[in-house]
């Protein structure tokens, strides 16, 4: 059932699509700022089940306070070609049925790309949110997802003034993009007082909530070019070992890693370290660990943004950014999987010479109004024949 408030007008609702675990933090903002818009934006929520995690995904719409979902297309788990073409496949028909007046889009997972082909290829305008952004590296499958996404998009909000040349320089025209500011971080802000405590989430898990009475660290690895190689992922398990004798860790540790340290028979590199490993934690949890964390070592896109808001010192184990304002002005540094630079890094962290940065421009918690406003002008000024 399409959730429009009495009086939001002519419009036929905004497809909003949500896939996996970082739409969910940037789509909750956004139905906020559309309910609470003069007139109010009608809108369709569809989560295309790619976060297959049942469990973990109802967590989230918890968490962020988001709407259950007007359809769940229950699309599960596969290869990146089989999971695209299924989001396609089931997709089409919710569109044919619900007529909307554009799809909205988040990030770069398969979700994003699949459905916005379906859109383009039926007419329908296509919004990105969080577009722009560019690693560089073609090896990696999001990054694939974002240019192709952003190129067939009709309206386009970043998340930072140097996505605008990274679009332009691809052929797309100025008029077509908007700088909104980020909708992460309007999670983030909004949430922050209703993160949980690092103790209360170590406690939960039957860990010692002592490791985090004074300063510790957060781990996240999950990206195939650091866990699925054992000559990769052995060194990185071996340098956190190492450095938690300095720093006890907390490592949320994701089920692909997981399943690579048994598969190759890793896991007496973090026996006896201070490392208190979790499964995948809550937003409300993460949110809680960065907050209260020494430093953050991770791989996850999200984390760098996130770490850069809350003014803590982040370790992206990376060769290449997609964010490069969180480096630039935020407290990210790029240390690869280089191990003394890694040990380099955290010792000049616990010696208090860690990056503080400053938050970015329209890293306001207000992004999500912007893009309200903006989207509501734009598709009654009759988007997207006005950009033809």
């Amino acid at each position: 059932m399409t959730r429009e408030a009495t009086g939001s007008g002519p419009l036929r609702p905004v497809m909003c699509i949500v896939g996996a675990r970082p739409n969910f933090m940037k789509m909750a903002p956004i139905l906020r700022a559309f309910a609470a818009h003069q007139p109010p934006i009608p809108a369709l929520l569809v989560h295309t089940g790619q976060h297959y995690d049942s469990s973990m995904s109802d967590k989230l719409f918890a968490d962020l306070q988001l709407p259950r979902p007007d359809l769940n297309l229950g699309v599960g788990s596969g290869s990146h070609a089989v999971q695209t073409a299924e989001v396609m496949k089931r997709i089409e028909p919710a569109m044919d049925e619900h007529r909307p007046s554009c799809v909205l889009v988040v990030g770069d997972v398969n979700s994003t790309l699949a459905v916005a082909l379906v859109a383009c290829k039926k007419d329908v305008p296509v919004v990105h949110v969080e577009a722009g952004l560019r690693s560089g590296d073609r090896r990696m499958p999001e990054e694939v997802n974002r240019v192709l996404t952003d190129r067939i998009s009709d309206r386009l909000y970043t998340t930072e003034r140097s996505a605008l040349d990274n679009l332009v320089g691809e052929g797309i025209a100025a008029g077509r993009v908007c700088f909104a500011g980020n909708v992460m971080i309007d999670s983030l802000l909004s949430h922050r007082s209703a993160a949980r405590s690092a103790a209360a989430t170590l406690a939960e898990h039957g860990q010692d909530a002592a490791l985090v009475a004074g300063a510790y660290g957060v781990v996240t690895l999950h990206r195939p070019s650091n866990v699925d190689d054992a000559d990769t992922l052995a060194p990185l398990l071996a340098v956190l070992a190492e450095l938690s004798a300095r720093l006890p860790l907390v490592f949320a540790m994701h089920p692909r890693t997981r399943a690579n340290i048994e598969r190759f028979g890793l896991g007496h590199l973090l026996a006896g370290a201070r490392v208190a490993v979790l499964p995948p934690q809550g937003y409300l949890e993460m949110v809680g660990l960065m907050d209260g964390a020494t430093v953050v070592l991770t791989d996850s896109g999200g984390l760098q943004e996130e770490t850069t808001a809350l003014g803590v010192p982040c370790l992206t184990l990376r060769e290449n950014t997609e964010r490069p304002i969180t480096v630039e002005q935020g407290t990210n540094t790029m240390v690869g999987r280089d191990l003394d630079a890694i040990r380099a890094a955290v010792g000049d962290i616990l010696a208090g010479r860690g990056k503080r940065g400053r938050v970015p421009e329209f890293w306001d918690g207000h992004a999500a109004g912007r893009i309200a406003a903006d989207l509501h002008a734009w598709l009654n000024a009759g988007a997207p024949a006005a950009l033809a």
